[in-house]
């Protein structure tokens, strides 16, 4: 068996979007790196397999860095012209620097009207703001998001800080957190 023609073993492109911590091992080695420059992953980096028109309706609940596989399977499913899913993105920060990606989801918002729509929530915006101050809280997502528990075809795609993910999805000693609260099964919810 021959693996040269294994699309594997062909040179590509993996974009990545990276943010830098001051004391960030990983982050900080690589902005150091150049064009040009190697980085092997040791590990396979986990996902969820999507499929289009695969839910009716999404959320997708992201905390800082979060963003970051919420921002990939936007692109994916609105690029895709087959596609009609319907996605709410809800992004927390620390501030108001913190906000990746306005531009962007501006510019779904504006091309896919009815079926994109970010809402945002600051925890510590400057004075004057343009976003509403908070936290990622139950009232927030039971105003923001489209979809109910009850419908099947729904799916809830959740990304931030550990303790971020724990409020929304509990843990052990606290199953179901606040999505569970808000009537979604964990067959309904996906964390990367």
């Amino acid at each position: 068996m021959s693996l040269t023609n294994n699309p594997l073993d062909e040179a590509g492109v993996l974009e990545l979007m990276v943010k830098k911590y001051p004391n960030g091992k990983q982050s900080t080695h690589l902005h150091s790196l150049q064009p040009g420059d190697y980085l092997r992953f040791v590990t396979p980096i986990p996902g969820y397999k999507w499929t289009p028109n695969k839910h009716q309706d999404i959320t997708l609940i992201a905390g800082g860095a979060g963003i970051t596989p919420m921002y990939q399977l936007i692109q994916g499913i609105l690029n895709n012209p087959e596609e009609k899913t319907r996605i709410t993105l809800v992004f927390g920060v620390n501030t108001d620097a913190d906000v990746l990606l306005k531009p962007e989801f501006e510019d779904f918002e504006r091309r896919f009207p009815g079926r994109f729509r970010a809402v945002y929530t600051v925890s510590n915006p400057v004075p004057g703001s343009p976003y509403p101050k908070g936290y990622v809280t139950k009232e927030l997502l039971s105003k923001v998001m489209t979809a109910t528990p009850a419908t099947e075809n729904t799916k809830v795609f959740v990304c931030g800080p550990p303790a971020m993910e724990t409020a929304l999805v509990g843990n052990r000693k606290q199953p179901g957190g606040i999505l569970g609260e808000l009537g979604y099964t964990k067959d309904q919810i996906h964390k990367f």
